[in-house]
């Protein structure tokens, strides 16, 4: 679903948000490295990553989001500024002039009030809370077979692809970035409704 309640209980949640008409703008970018960073503040602030793919035009993330102050909404919201700032950035270096005047053009006159100067990802992110183990399996062999599946064929297999927590779920071996385990922040009982933290 796209999110527009706040969220703010503390858990587990299945995250995906895209780049402006799924243009391949990570890819464009060598954007991943930035994911990459902004992972580590979310670490710093105490919400952790548990699974992740980052493909041309889209993330999809399983993350623990540990409460506080701020609802997870405000959180992707104020990531998504952060990477759609660096990605703006390399694309002025990269000289993509039509490109950029492209993403100017489709910002809403309320968010240009509001001072923004281009549309890098879709306006809502898409949420869902896992309370089970069964629903995070699904979701972490979704992530990881998303690089090898339909019309990416990124990698042959999972574990062949860099930019994926797979490696880490498969063979115990982190890639790119170290995740935690999910494991680490549910109780034995996955299907209480309420997860505890260790």
């Amino acid at each position: 679903m796209s999110v527009h309640k706040p969220v703010t209980q503390t858990g587990i949640y299945f995250i995906t948000f895209t780049c402006h008409q799924w243009q391949p703008l990570i890819e464009q970018t060598k954007g991943y490295d930035l994911f990459y960073n902004w992972f580590t503040l979310l670490a710093g602030n105490g919400h952790f990553v548990n699974a992740y793919v980052l493909m041309p035009n889209h993330l999809h993330l399983l993350m623990f989001f540990a409460g506080g102050k701020q609802s997870l909404n405000t959180i992707i919201g104020n990531g998504k500024r952060f990477l759609a700032y660096e990605m703006v950035k390399r694309l002025t270096r990269q000289n993509e002039t039509a490109l950029l005047n492209r993403l100017q053009l489709a910002v809403q006159v309320k968010d240009k009030s509001r001072g923004k100067k281009h549309e890098i990802w879709e306006s809502s992110f898409d949420v869902k809370e896992c309370r089970t183990e069964q629903f995070i399996m699904q979701k972490l062999n979704y992530i990881h077979n998303n690089p090898c599946s339909g019309k990416w064929k990124l990698a042959e297999s999972a574990i062949q692809y860099d930019h994926s927590s797979a490696s880490f779920y498969i063979s115990g071996k982190h890639l790119l970035y170290a995740v935690k385990d999910y494991r680490e922040f549910m109780s034995f009982d996955f299907d209480e409704k309420n997860m505890t933290i260790p």
